[in-house]
């Protein structure tokens, strides 16, 4: 009788570029804690210690610390490519291009499959020359993001389309008027609150935040405005609220731990970012049951629904920004209803649940690919030490081709 063959856990490699309180880190952590323990092993790089290193430790998950520069030296790639021929990991996935960069050289040096997250609204250089020098394959999560690859010369059975997405268990519509963020600042439960979230730097627009919010002050003098992050333009957004006299009704509330908590406190959700792919506190507010008035960059157009479930301004159109909110402020009918629509929208479309599985299948099927997974999970009466064949990387993923790593259907679609 044949020995029992059984299926080991697919070990991925999470190769995180950056180790901030950020979209991206809140990807990677979601992911981590989703995936099934039983189907997964994960073991995480990033680039320095930080809370996000020791969270993830909280969920029993290794990390490890190797620095990535952009150009990641030998000291990264042999420690990385030592890493996965002695723990066995099946498949990388990278996140920012520092990288991106790292996991296609160790990946290409190893025979091992690797997957890079594009977070951002377009590719950039280096995410490219990593793809067609290393053949990996690249995620996107927004339609924006997928048809511009393509437009790129990406090869289209390398790339896929997986939709970020929010908890809607977690993020659910909810009002408090008494909350630790109201209470902090002294608002009163009848005042109405409207909220920035995200990363107080250039990309995300926190200045235009602030000039809209004073056009929307001298018609609605009641309206009180919190910008909860963090990031290097804090302090020019402290003193500009200095500057304006804006600190009796504008607030800089930094970091928050409880964010389905300061949403439940808000009444409008606004985003005035630059460029944008997915952003995850536009979804979280969403499914919050929060109306959202943001500029129409990126995918952003295919997550607001203009009039149904907000508003969208052209970028940088923070007289129009400051008009739409103003707007939305003298109309709390039209609010609420706005506000149930983005909920059913976000359960439609947005739900990381979705995600994760999707994720999971397509990490799977790329391990699946590996010459050495294959190897170990024969019958051990069949198993021989036999190196892994050389091969290059064109070679070597169009094996991955016909082992089922070609281009999936596109998960529902945001939009259609």
């Amino acid at each position: 009788m044949a020995p029992l063959q059984t299926t080991p856990r697919t070990h991925v490699l999470q190769i995180v570029g950056n180790a901030i309180v950020g979209g991206m880190e809140t990807y990677v952590s979601r992911l981590i804690e989703r995936l099934p323990r039983e189907r997964f092993r994960v073991t995480v790089l990033c680039p320095w210690e930080s809370s996000i290193s020791e969270q993830l430790r909280t969920t029993g998950t290794e990390v490890m610390v190797v620095p990535m520069p952009d150009d990641p030296p030998w000291a990264s790639i042999q420690t990385t490519s030592a890493l996965i021929r002695a723990h066995g990991v099946d498949v990388i996935q990278a996140h920012l291009p520092n990288a991106h960069l790292l996991a296609a050289v160790a990946g290409h040096l190893t025979h091992t499959p690797v997957l890079a997250t594009i977070h951002g609204r377009q590719l950039q250089v280096a995410d490219l020359e990593a793809h067609r020098l290393a053949g990996t394959h690249l995620s996107v999560v927004c339609k924006y993001t997928y048809y511009h690859a393509l437009t790129l010369g990406v090869a289209a059975p390398q790339l896929h389309l997986i939709a970020n997405g929010a908890d809607l268990q977690v993020f659910r519509p909810r009002r408090v008027r008494d909350g630790a963020l109201r209470q902090r600042f002294g608002i009163a439960a009848d005042v109405p609150l409207v909220g920035f979230v995200g990363r107080l730097s250039w990309e995300k627009g926190p200045e235009s935040f602030l000039r809209a919010a004073l056009i929307a002050h001298r018609r609605c003098p009641q309206a009180r405005f919190v910008l909860v992050g963090d990031g290097p333009m804090a302090q020019q957004c402290a003193s500009f609220i200095d500057s304006f006299g804006m600190g009796d009704y504008t607030h800089l509330a930094g970091l928050q731990s409880d964010m389905p908590a300061v949403f439940a406190e808000l009444d409008l959700v606004v985003s005035t970012s630059h460029t944008e792919a997915m952003p995850l506190a536009l979804m979280e507010a969403m499914a919050s049951g929060l109306p959202v008035v943001a500029t129409r960059v990126g995918g952003v157009p295919d997550m607001v629904q203009h009039g149904l479930t907000g508003a969208l301004v052209s970028p940088g159109d923070f007289d129009g920004v400051g008009a739409q909110i103003a707007k939305l402020l003298e109309a709390p009918d039209t609010r609420e209803a706005m506000g149930r629509r983005a909920r059913e929208r976000a359960e439609q479309h947005f739900d990381l649940a979705e995600g994760v599985a999707a994720t999971g299948e397509l990490l799977a099927r790329l391990a699946q690919a590996n010459p050495q997974r294959a190897l170990s999970s024969r019958p051990l009466a069949e198993a021989a030490p036999v190196p892994a064949p050389a091969r290059s990387a064109a070679n070597g993923h169009a094996a991955a081709g016909h082992a089922g790593t070609g281009r999936r259907a596109p998960r529902k679609q945001v939009g259609v």
